[in-house]
């Protein structure tokens, strides 16, 4: 077979295909045979049926699947040799001019959008910012706090404060304030007012002694949440979704948090053992901490930065509009405005083109390896959620791995790893303007966009 292009435009192109009868007839009449050796054919052993009736039972069925395949096979191997980069995949244009069972010969033309040309260069005469951002001593004495009430007991005390859990008992009110009889009841009640979703409830809970009594709506307490109504008044969740009205809780105990004391102990619980012998290396622990997990919104800024600049000096980028349109209707066909579908996704679409550029030009070459890095972190972050700082390099090792192993996370974090590796060669290229700003001055940054 032979394939031919011509250029539209610098985006467009149309590919023919010249296809004549002794390009497939020797592999039709080889399938034929093929057949007739393992189909069961009535009247006929393996192998002995007559070519006139395979031709008759097959022949229509072969005639496209052997075709089919060897335009598709010239095409993509003539895409490969001449190396043509296309968007989408070629779209059949002239279906309905011939008839593959009639003619012998014929010709089949295909739409392709081509790659654009971009011709993009990074090097220490580009100049993009970099900003740290500033770890303040109030930074250090929020995360300070969050550590000394997570390493803190729970021990009994004589008044209610913000931390305090509370023991008691619950009974259901009438409507008049009184306890209704037959009406809910709970000898054993915990609540904790400092997680409460109404937080007009907690308050009336501050300040209350021993043996004092609350009366309070559990229902906004807990802002409506069936769940967490049903668990704490030990009923099932249909007859939580009736309870609407108040309770009186009567304190039995009271349980104040008392924050860990800054020692040893402390510092072990949160960074490990020996990581922290002082007050003051203690604090530096925090510190390193606040900044490596600013580091990651410093990279992201610096990634939104690199997009803008690189974005700016490659200019407007061509693309084959008319083409990316068809496609985008023949691969879903619900799409009701294709332009509009496409307005949505050119930012994105010419983005990743430049990346790929870019990409190519440094070289850029993920191993397992890398995922696995990129795994490691995202593991990381999702321990240090539920304050597990200090987890065991093995058991996050191993969590790592099997992030990486699983179909629905492998794909987003090969995207990751390459980006990685790819703005690490940006940073590595031009000229890095690092800059020291509050958070406040990081978050305009934002805002400003």
């Amino acid at each position: 077979m032979n394939v031919t292009m011509e250029k539209i435009d610098n985006v467009s192109a149309k590919l023919t295909v010249s296809v004549e009868e002794n390009d497939y007839a020797e592999k039709v009449a080889k399938e034929l045979k093929r057949l007739g050796q393992t189909q069961r054919i009535k009247g006929f052993r393996p192998g002995t049926a007559p070519k006139a009736l395979l031709q008759k039972m097959f022949g229509k069925e072969v005639l496209f699947e052997v075709v089919n395949r060897e335009i598709n096979e010239s095409l993509f191997n003539y895409l490969k040799e001449e190396k043509i980069d296309i968007l989408g995949e070629p779209m059949l244009d002239n279906a309905g001019e011939f008839d593959i069972e009639k003619d012998k010969n014929f010709n089949v033309v295909f739409s392709i959008g081509l790659s654009p040309v971009i011709d993009v260069t990074l090097d220490a005469n580009d100049k993009i910012p970099y900003y740290n951002i500033d770890v303040t001593e109030e930074m250090i004495n929020r995360q300070d706090e969050a550590f000394t009430r997570r390493f803190g007991k729970q021990l009994p005390g004589e008044v209610v404060d913000e931390t305090a859990l509370v023991k008691g008992s619950l009974a259901q009110l009438d409507e008049n304030g009184a306890r209704l009889e037959g009406g809910v009841a709970v000898e054993k009640a915990i609540v904790a007012p400092e997680y409460f979703a109404g937080k007009d409830e907690a308050a009336k809970f501050i300040g209350k002694k021993l043996n004092d009594t609350v009366v309070y709506n559990p229902w906004t307490a807990t802002g409506g949440n069936v769940s967490q109504l049903a668990s704490m008044l030990e009923i099932d969740k249909e007859q939580a979704e009736q309870m609407k009205g108040d309770f009186e809780f009567t304190i039995t105990e009271i349980l104040v948090l008392h924050p860990a004391e800054h020692n040893e102990e402390l510092y072990e619980g949160v960074f490990g053992k020996d990581a922290a012998k002082t007050e003051e290396e203690y604090r530096e622990l925090i510190k390193k901490m606040i900044a490596s997990q600013f580091v990651n919104d410093s990279n992201y800024r610096f990634t939104v930065d690199v997009q803008d600049y690189v974005k700016a000096k490659v200019g407007a980028v061509e693309l084959p509009k008319e083409f990316l349109m068809r496609w985008l209707k023949y691969r879903d066909s619900k799409v009701e405005n294709p332009a509009e579908e496409l307005e949505k996704m050119l930012p994105g679409l010419e983005w990743q083109l430049i990346k790929d550029k870019l990409a190519a030009k440094f070289a850029v070459e993920v191993k397992e390896e890398d995922v696995v890095n990129v795994a490691r972190l995202v593991a990381t972050q999702q321990f240090a959620q539920y304050g597990m700082t200090n987890v065991d390099p093995e058991v996050l090792n191993n969590y790592a791995r099997e992030l990486a192993e699983k179909k629905e996370y492998r794909q987003n974090l090969v995207d990751r790893a390459v980006d990685d590796k790819l703005f690490a060669a940006i940073r590595a290229a031009v000229t890095v303007e690092e800059k020291t700003v509050s958070i406040e001055d990081f978050e305009k940054l934002f805002a400003q966009a």
